[in-house]
């Protein structure tokens, strides 16, 4: 059975058009303990009427002494559960999370790193980044709605970041235009677009399943030949779908692919 931590909202900061960080503490984060993951999970519970609604989400800095953790939520409008809660939430507002879980940092050992995500990825791509040693090379690539979903991300000099906009922004909308598939292609073209670098890398590749799951992994572990374990990649989201309805398509992915060899 997941730990269970009660958390109580401290304060709340919008740090892009997109984001809001939810700053929380609590009088026990002990489940934290010994947690390094740069992608540390946890399961929010929120209570609605027809019972208790589960939504995933990075946990970002958690400090067991000082029993603090901060997590930021994509807020669009009133679209979803998460979102409009993290919108309108004050402080002395409480929520139960299960978790954490995870399975990935940073290999300081590799030549180079890849990150890639959407806006749902970004604060475990922001987190990741902050786990990166200083003289760390290679590639982030993000994708947001628009210029203003943009944060600073604080990345080595030796790491690129490549923000691809979305069909909100005219750049997004051209190349959604010359796309028949539109922003599904968008994340998957820059990949493809950066130039290859020479040694191992290791990859953190999470976001829209679509454009992760049928986009960017076969071009990694097929034309690219990155072994299994040097990548770590999941679709968090699935266009068209709510967390429920993904999580069964996403059980029936794995039963397929497991099924194929």
């Amino acid at each position: 059975m997941p730990s269970t931590t009660q958390l109580t909202v401290a304060s709340t900061e919008r740090i892009s058009a997109g984001l809001v960080r939810v700053r929380f503490r609590s009088d026990d984060l002990s489940a934290f303990a010994g947690s390094t993951d740069s992608d540390r999970y946890v399961k929010l519970v929120f209570d609605r009427g027809e019972g208790p609604v589960l939504r995933t989400y990075t946990a970002l800095e958690p400090d067991v002494e000082a029993g603090t953790v901060a997590i930021d939520f994509v807020v669009h409008g009133y679209d979803g559960v998460a979102g409009p809660w993290a919108a309108q939430a004050g402080p002395g507002e409480t929520l139960s999370a299960r978790g954490p879980g995870g399975g990935y940092a940073p290999d300081r050992s590799a030549d180079w790193h890849l990150l890639v995500g959407d806006e749902s990825a970004l604060p475990a791509i922001g987190a990741a980044v902050r786990a990166l040693p200083t003289d760390a090379v290679g590639y982030v690539v993000v994708e947001v709605p628009g210029r203003e979903h943009q944060i600073d991300l604080g990345a080595p000099a030796g790491m690129d970041v490549v923000w691809v906009f979305g069909a909100d922004d005219e750049a997004g909308a051209q190349l959604a235009a010359k796309h028949p598939s539109g922003q599904d292609r968008a994340l998957v073209d820059a990949v493809r677009a950066l130039p290859w670098r020479s040694g191992r890398v290791h990859a953190f590749v999470h976001g829209e399943a679509g454009a992760v799951m049928h986009g960017v992994r076969p071009y990694l572990l097929k034309e690219r030949g990155v072994p299994r374990a040097d990548a770590s990649i999941s679709g968090y989201w699935r266009r068209g779908r709510s967390e429920e309805s993904f999580r069964v398509w996403k059980s029936q992915l794995a039963t397929a692919e497991s099924a194929a060899g």
